[in-house]
């Protein structure tokens, strides 16, 4: 994987988790898979429309799963049993190698967050599983602010916490959500391909 990195005096770093600092994105589908099968779809979960709920709050993306499907079920039942699902496989996450020798080069002299739609105890757990956790003291999560991705709120708040104007900061991101949100933030974006030929 080959990042593009705009040519910018940029004084901070927020990067997405899931499919941008972790290669998690196959794991919650998997566990949003099974998840929404136990709550009654009788079919497997259509990839591409997970695929495009990437960085929208969990809570949302189980309601919107549920509006899509017609399905009459507890949406926040929904939300707890994925996370408790994918938290049982949390130790098998890699790390997106690209992404994170970046963030660990540039915290070096810049400060870095962690913006994302996951909430606080699941990414806590990712980004201790592939030991980047001691990195990011900053992350900011739907738990956090009024609203999520694709609102800018969490690139805003996390610009915020690390003493940034928002025109300096530069953002890493897997998906549409996120770049929406970057864009409405002011903010420059790096585009981070979630979908690896080896994780289809």
């Amino acid at each position: 994987m080959r990042l593009e990195i705009p040519s910018g005096d940029f004084a901070g770093y927020i990067f997405d988790c899931d499919g941008t600092l972790v290669d998690s994105m196959p794991a919650h589908f998997r566990a949003w898979d099974r998840a929404m099968r136990a709550a009654g779809l009788p079919h497997a979960l259509d990839e591409d429309l997970f695929y495009s709920f990437g960085g929208v709050p969990t809570r949302r993306v189980a309601e919107l799963l549920c509006e899509h499907y017609g399905l009459r079920a507890d949406a926040d039942w929904i939300f707890h049993e994925k996370e408790r699902l994918f938290l049982e496989n949390s130790a098998a996450l890699q790390l997106i190698t690209p992404v994170a020798d970046f963030a660990r080069r540039v915290a070096r002299t810049h400060p870095v967050s962690v913006g994302t739609g996951s909430p606080h105890h699941v990414v806590g757990n990712t980004l201790q599983a592939v030991g980047l956790r001691e990195l990011f003291t900053i992350v900011v999560t739907p738990e956090d602010v009024r609203h999520g991705k694709p609102a800018p709120d969490i690139f805003l708040r996390a610009a915020d916490l690390m003493g940034v104007p928002a025109e300096r900061c530069l953002v890493f991101e897997d998906a549409e959500p996120g770049f929406r949100a970057a864009e409405a933030a002011g903010m420059a974006c790096v585009r981070v391909p979630s979908r690896l030929p080896a994780a289809r």
